[in-house]
């Protein structure tokens, strides 16, 4: 069995495939190899995927990025629903909002009464054109009402040392990578994203008690090629969500800020339609396109 990740390792996305991958070895009884095939926006491994024999022996575990894409690239190597097998829905991380310790904002209220007072003054910087960062931020802007300059940056770690410095007035980041400059005090959390309080953070309010409507996370979830048999991917649904219930991956996995959300197939392949309609009218309506390199 390959499980293919289309980021580089070392991301969040890499980590829950391994720990994901390890207790499925273990359950199979064979070997499940983790394939790191990154480039063009999670395009390159996504479509490794679609093109791989429905054998039930070729995975993908993906983030928005394929709910997403369809509207960022003028053209994509697959169709991503066509193409994929929804197979189950495995975590959700929160997403912290950060502001530089210098910030006078401590809390929501705060910063949208800043940026209402200058708009466009203020900006917020994100992994790149197009990223589930910037999507973000895009949707603040959006329900918030408030209008400020999105800086991209080549990578969440180098906008992060921009917020630590002051140069940028705001991030939205997984409460995996914030947490440790927070506890630092480097930087400062004012909400997180989901409409649950976050066990890792737990003084920080939700940015949706001050934004109506505001519930966002960064989601992964795993998919196989389309023209696999459905009892194979009832099968691997199955026991994928037995997975996540062991106390190693649910520990594992609560390291990180995730909160495990096991699916059913026809659960997953909802979430993806939804996240399509929400996140298409924001890109559109943005003029959002992604940068090829």
């Amino acid at each position: 069995m390959r499980l293919v990740v289309p980021f580089a390792a070392g991301g969040a996305n890499d980590i829950i495939a391994r720990v994901l991958g390890e207790r499925l070895s273990a359950m199979w009884g064979h070997q499940v190899v983790v394939e790191n095939r990154s480039g063009a926006g999670a395009n390159i491994g996504a479509a490794e995927i679609a093109r791989s024999e429905p054998d039930g022996h070729h995975l993908l575990i993906t983030s928005s990025a394929i709910a997403v894409n369809k509207f960022l690239f003028e053209k994509l190597p697959f169709d991503p629903v066509a193409d994929f097998a929804p197979v189950s829905l495995v975590a959700i991380i929160p997403n912290a909002m950060v502001v530089p310790k210098t910030s006078p904002a401590h809390n929501v209220a705060e910063f949208i009464a800043m940026a209402k007072a200058k708009p466009g003054s203020l900006n917020f910087g994100s992994a790149g054109i197009g990223s589930s960062l910037h999507l973000i931020g895009e949707l603040f802007k959006r329900l918030a009402g408030v209008d400020m300059k999105h800086v991209p940056y080549r990578g969440a770690a180098a906008a992060m040392s921009d917020l630590i410095g002051g140069r940028i007035d705001l991030m939205f980041d997984t409460v995996t990578v914030s947490l440790n400059h927070v506890r630092e005090g480097t930087i400062r959390a004012i909400g997180v994203s989901t409409r649950e309080r976050v066990p890792t953070l737990p003084d920080i309010q939700p940015i949706g008690d001050t934004v109506a409507g505001f519930d966002v996370g960064s989601w992964f979830a795993l998919f196989l090629p389309s023209k696999t048999p459905r009892n194979v991917v009832e099968a691997v649904s199955e026991d994928v969500r037995t997975a996540l219930t062991t106390t190693a991956v649910a520990e594992k996995l609560a390291g990180l800020g995730a909160r495990i959300i096991a699916s059913t197939p026809d659960q997953l392949g909802s979430h993806v339609s939804s996240e399509m309609d929400r996140w298409g009218v924001i890109i559109r309506e943005a003029g959002i396109k992604a940068q090829d390199g």
